[in-house]
């Protein structure tokens, strides 16, 4: 599905760029009204109540806030507002309707894309990652992020005086947004990744270096029980993390230490790291393997 908001110029006449490019810096201008609407969508269990529905269900503002017991008389104009925003967005899908007065009126359906915030079959789903980004902490980093240019530093360190993975260990509400983010997130792509890639199949021992609560191992092993999963991070991550059959949780220091497997995997790793501390990791990586004879 193509974005609502991507530029194509390439095939346009001058006139026809300039509008465009118009259009385009408008929409640029007014693109933090989407993740807004998106995260009230998912606080207000807007995608849940259409779930709750069934398969193919269409309801009115009206029906979906009075499942929200409000008291506001004015919550269905609202909600229409909002939800009619989400549907240019391909996030919801929306459809002409008539009230029992046969009055015009919008109805609402789940869409391909809102699928993927409400819990799937394993309870995983995309909604835990946006509670992660809209959340204060982490919000809170962009107030800094021009004076880090100008100034040097890390955004979230200035605002928090600690780096990301310090503050996860002192703050356990933000610690649980945090891993509960990352292990839905991971469940949810490795899903995807296993339904075609067999690079797996040979293997006896996996290593996920900063697995956080094992979920991306969890699908592995699920279907290849035959592997033995090592899921190593952060001790304070680890006292969190669930228990899974053929799944061992190690807490360390992964800049110290990893432990050995016939494989090592990482997932959303080194983006956090510079270069001096991502070569450090992945040496250490190369010669374990090394040592196993891989």
């Amino acid at each position: 599905m193509a974005s609502h908001m991507a530029f194509h110029p390439s095939n346009l006449d001058g006139d026809q760029k300039e509008d465009e490019s118009f259009v385009y810096a408008g929409q640029l201008a007014n693109s933090l009204v989407l993740p807004m609407a998106l995260h009230i969508a998912i606080e207000l269990d807007i995608f849940e109540i259409l779930a709750r529905a069934g398969p193919g269900a269409k309801l009115s503002p009206s029906h979906i806030s009075a499942e929200m017991l409000t008291t506001n008389p004015e919550a269905p104009k609202m909600l229409d507002r909002i939800l009619r925003m989400l549907a240019s967005h391909s996030v919801l899908s929306c459809y002409a309707g008539a009230d029992d007065a046969g009055s015009f009126q919008r109805l609402y359906a789940l869409s391909p894309v809102s699928k993927h915030f409400v819990p799937d079959q394993d309870g995983a789903s995309f909604r835990p990652m946006m509670a992660l980004i809209q959340d204060k902490v982490s919000l809170a980093s962009w107030s800094q992020l021009k004076d880090a240019i100008l100034e040097g530093g890390i955004p979230f360190d200035r605002v928090h005086g600690m780096s990301t993975f310090e503050y996860l260990g002192m703050d356990p509400r933000f610690s649980k947004v945090f891993n509960t983010a990352m292990f839905n997130n991971a469940t949810m792509i490795f899903k995807k990744i296993i339904e075609s890639y067999k690079g797996f199949e040979a293997l006896k021992q996996l290593v996920d270096v900063g697995g956080g609560l094992g979920g991306a191992l969890h699908v592995i092993t699920s279907k290849y029980p035959h592997i033995k999963g090592i899921n190593f991070d952060l001790p304070h991550v680890i006292q969190q993390a669930p228990s899974y059959p053929g799944v061992e949780h190690v807490g360390g220091d992964m800049f110290t230490s990893i432990p050995k497997g016939d494989a090592i995997f990482m997932m959303g790793i080194l983006h956090d790291w510079g270069d001096e501390q991502c070569l450090k990791l992945l040496k250490t990586a190369i010669q374990l393997l090394q040592m196993m004879g891989r």
